[in-house]
C-alpha cells in the first residue's frame, strides 16, 4: 500500500494529496502516510519527483479532508440508519462501530468530532455516523476543519523536517494509534469523572 500511494501523490503531485485526504475521511486510507510524503516532497527530498511548498501541501490535505468528510456527512444525512444498515460494510461502517459512534455522540458531542479527528483509529469513522444522527453541519465542518489542519501540519512538518528519512519513520506511528486511543480514553473519563462532580 505504501508503494501505491506514494506512487500516486508523486504522480498527481497536489491534486493526488487533495483525493487520497478526502478519501481518508471516509475509509482508512493512510493519512499519515500521505502527509509524510507529501511534507518529504515539500522538502524536494525525494530525487525525480515534482517539490510544492510545505504550506501547499497541508493546505491540499486539509481541504482535500474536509471536503470528503463532508461528503460522508452527506451521505449519512441523506440515507440516515438504512444507508448504514444496507451500505455500512463497504465503509467498514457495521453495526457494532456504528453503535459504537452513536454512544460517543451521545456522551460526548462536539468533544467526539474534534479529538476523534485526531485519533487515528476513530477519524475515519466520523463523518458517516455524523450526519445520519444529525449532528449540526455547521459546527461539525468546523471542528472538522480545525482537527483536519491540525492533523495535516503536524504529518506534513514532520515529513518535511524527516526528508529522505521519512519512511524508516513512518512505520513506528502504528504505535501511535494505540497511544492516540488511551489518550482519548484517559481524556473522556475524565471529562465524564468532573461532569458528575458538577452534577453530584
Amino acid at each position: 500500500m505504501t508503494a501505491q500511494l506514494t506512487s500516486w501523490i508523486a504522480d498527481l503531485g497536489l491534486a493526488g494529496v487533495f483525493a487520497l485526504m478526502a478519501v481518508d475521511a471516509l475509509l482508512p486510507a493512510g493519512g499519515e502516510l500521505i502527509m509524510l510524503f507529501a511534507g518529504a516532497l515539500a522538502a524536494g527530498a525525494i530525487a525525480g519527483h515534482p517539490s510544492f511548498s510545505l504550506a501547499a501541501a497541508v493546505a491540499a490535505g486539509t481541504l482535500g479532508y474536509l471536503a470528503g468528510s463532508l461528503v460522508g456527512w452527506a451521505l449519512g444525512r441523506a440515507g440516515g440508519r438504512p444507508f448504514i444498515a444496507r451500505h455500512g460494510r463497504w465503509l467498514h461502517l457495521g453495526p457494532e462501530r456504528f453503535r459504537r459512534a452513536e454512544r460517543w455522540f451521545g456522551r460526548y458531542g462536539s468533544a467526539f468530532v474534534l479529538f476523534g479527528r485526531l485519533t487515528p483509529l476513530v477519524r475515519s469513522f466520523v463523518s458517516v455516523p455524523a450526519g445520519a444522527l444529525e449532528y449540526p453541519l455547521g459546527p461539525y465542518a468546523a471542528l472538522t476543519a480545525v482537527a483536519s489542519l491540525l492533523w495535516c501540519a503536524a504529518f506534513g512538518i514532520a515529513g518535511y523536517a524527516l526528508g529522505v528519512h521519512w519512511d524508516s519513520v513512518h512505520h513506528a506511528f502504528r504505535y501511535a494509534d494505540y497511544a492516540a486511543v488511551a489518550l482519548l480514553a484517559a481524556g473522556a473519563v475524565t471529562l465524564l469523572i468532573r461532569r458528575r462532580r458538577v452534577l453530584a
